[in-house]
């Protein structure tokens, strides 16, 4: 049996546009709902929310997955409250290529370059406010 561990974004009610943008980055498919899809008497949504994202799914090429949704009106949205997404691998042309896509528009931080330890390595802050972190060497055993 087996467990992994996937990230989770909270956007500002641009969760469908931010998805979106990581499929033109990552490939594969994108699968959400809005949370007018499961409006009911027990779960009652805002109007200011049925056209939200309730959750997306984005199943990468390359295995890469990656989880959203849009914060709901009743919860405070915190732009602070978020993470670091590592990509790892030893396919540089592919993981350029993410470099490249997820830094247009956005802040590099750390420009994709030799680093100390040996790979290849950068961090940036993509359109969206989320920082990703690159690193380009050999793929080690878990």
């Amino acid at each position: 049996m087996t467990a992994k561990l996937n990230s989770y974004i909270h956007f500002n009610g641009n969760a469908k546009e931010a998805m979106d943008f990581y499929q033109s980055v990552f490939g594969g498919e994108v699968y959400s709902d809005t949370f007018a899809k499961f409006a009911s008497d027990a779960m009652p949504v805002a109007e200011a929310d049925k056209d939200k994202i309730m959750h997306a799914f984005l199943k990468g090429d390359n295995g890469i997955e990656l989880m959203g949704s849009d914060t709901p009106s009743h919860m405070e949205f915190q732009d602070g409250a978020r993470l670091s997404l590592t990509v790892n691998g030893d396919d540089e042309t592919l993981l350029r290529s993410y470099w490249d896509k997820l830094s247009d528009g956005g802040t590099v931080i750390v420009p994709l370059d030799k680093s100390p330890w040996g790979d290849t390595f950068g961090m940036l802050t993509d359109k969206f406010g989320i920082d990703w972190m690159v690193n380009i060497g050999p793929v080690q055993a878990a």
